[in-house]
């Protein structure tokens, strides 16, 4: 999905200065040199939730200029549509405010950043594998596949070996030896830049070595 999104700006012309009851008004409190010259409303609805209420995104945000006009007709708006990836999750009005570089927004996702483990994370407690925060999308052999070399750390797998640990006897579908380097090669694709955590034995199977940017949270 699409996430199409308003954000309304309203400004005023200058006019003349007025005292402004910070407190009652629920402003910020800002220097005495200068003056509030407007605010910025974000406001978080997709196109389709939009569609949904039987109404679109143009039609809302004509409605707040009327009713803009009707408080202070001498204010002037501006509206701006913020697109993300489809599917991309989150609240909408957060993609909003960082698609528009609000500076709180943009704050708060560089704490959240900050806090978030680097590299590789396997957390065998989730049965998930993550990189850099983001989760990696693996298949449920692919998931076994590194999990098992990572509890065989160091020791040579031999593809028979993985075969007997992926596939029962009674599956149809089971692979013969080949099979196991293409799921190797599509697990290692979806790895990016740490692929090289799976490494080729020529002749024999694979091999997972402690890596210093791959982290594991294990099962008591």
């Amino acid at each position: 999905m699409t996430l199409t999104t308003i954000d309304t700006r309203l400004t005023r012309k200058p006019a003349t200065p007025a005292p402004i009851e910070t407190e009652q008004a629920g402003l910020r409190v800002v220097p005495t040199t200068t003056e509030a010259r407007g605010f910025a409303l974000y406001v978080g609805v997709d196109e389709f939730a939009a569609a949904a209420a039987g109404v679109t995104l143009p039609t809302i945000v004509e409605a707040l200029r009327a009713r803009l006009a009707e408080l202070v007709p001498v204010a002037e708006s501006y509206a701006t549509v913020a697109l993300a990836p489809r599917n991309s999750g989150g609240r909408d009005v957060d993609v909003v405010r960082q698609a528009l570089k609000d500076p709180s927004a943009l704050a708060a996702r560089r704490a959240r950043e900050a806090s978030t483990p680097r590299g590789v994370v396997v957390d065998f407690t989730r049965n998930t594998v993550t990189i850099d925060g983001d989760i990696v999308a693996l298949t449920y052999k692919e998931l076994r596949l590194l999990q098992h070399l990572i509890v065989n750390e160091g020791r040579t797998v031999e593809r028979a070996e993985l075969i007997s640990e992926l596939w029962s006897v009674d599956d149809e579908d089971a692979p013969n030896e080949r099979t196991i380097d293409v799921h190797v090669r599509r697990l290692r694709a979806k790895l990016g830049g740490f692929e090289d955590i799976v490494r080729t034995v020529r002749g024999t199977g694979y091999r997972y070595d402690r890596h210093a940017d791959v982290q594991v949270k294990a099962a008591a």
